[in-house]
């Protein structure tokens, strides 16, 4: 049996997009077979960064039961190198500004169908088609598709920064919604300065401190990498700099995530 991992946030630009990918490419690195998907309807960002170009299909499609989930997913393996790596592949959502408005337009007894569609994926993607990982990259805040997101998860990963009101916010947020769907839940707090991670014991004391605020396993903290924010999300560093330390902090949180 496969697992559905869904990453979200309080706020946009934490750093959730980039993490989902690199785990995504860290456990096909080691012969998963790996589906992200991007649900962040709002704000569409893994068409731009995977070039891919002409789709027929995009996840709106799918959940609006225009098609099938097969019709949607863009086989990217080929962008792994080496041998041994497991499948990896995308489905997509359609980033055009019609498609953007449509899809927060859409009404309550929509999102419940939608719901229908992404827990339904657990038989088409993970048992049918035996993948081993099925990642939710979801749209920030409460939207109803992160939501949706989370309800059909089995694990949420929740990833803030230091802004106080995005701790503040993720703490509410944890605290009223992920309390309430009972999801096995960790922190990745990111873009931490560097000085206030330099000795384990500092590192420790840290994130003692977001388990005792947020009352959630801290997964790891990640310093703010200059050469990972100079990147600006264009190179996925678990596939082309393995050895990179980021990449070296997704590893560890793609094995505690097993742990949760």
């Amino acid at each position: 049996m496969g697992k559905i991992i869904a990453f979200h946030s309080y706020k946009g630009g934490t750093g959730k997009t980039l993490l989902s990918i690199n785990l995504a490419a860290t456990y096909a690195r080691k012969g998963k077979n790996v589906c992200l998907l991007d649900l962040d309807f709002r704000a569409p960002s893994l068409q731009a960064r995977f070039k891919a170009n002409g789709n027929e299909y995009w996840l709106n499609d799918y959940l609006n039961g225009a098609c099938e989930i097969e019709k949607v997913l863009i086989d990217l393996s080929h962008l792994l190198s080496g041998n041994g790596n497991g499948k990896f592949l995308v489905g997509l959502a359609n980033p055009s500004t019609e498609a953007i408005r449509e899809m927060t337009a859409k009404d309550r007894k929509w999102e419940m169908r939608a719901l229908g569609r992404l827990l339904s994926l657990r038989n088409s993607l993970l048992n049918d088609m035996h993948l081993d990982y099925l990642i939710f990259d979801t749209s920030p805040g409460l939207q109803y598709s992160s939501i949706n997101a989370i309800v059909a998860a089995d694990v949420a990963i929740v990833v803030t920064s230091l802004d106080t009101s995005d701790i503040k916010g993720t703490q509410r947020m944890t605290n009223e919604l992920y309390d309430l769907f009972e999801k096995k839940t960790g922190i990745v707090v990111n873009k931490v300065l560097v000085d206030m991670l330099s000795s384990t014991a500092g590192k420790e004391n840290f994130s003692e401190h977001f388990h005792n605020t947020h009352n959630l396993p801290v997964l790891d903290t990640i310093p703010c990498f200059c050469d990972v924010l100079r990147a600006g999300g264009t190179c996925v560093f678990a596939e082309e700099k393995p050895e990179h330390a980021f990449a070296k902090t997704v590893e560890r949180i793609a094995q505690k995530i097993e742990k949760l």
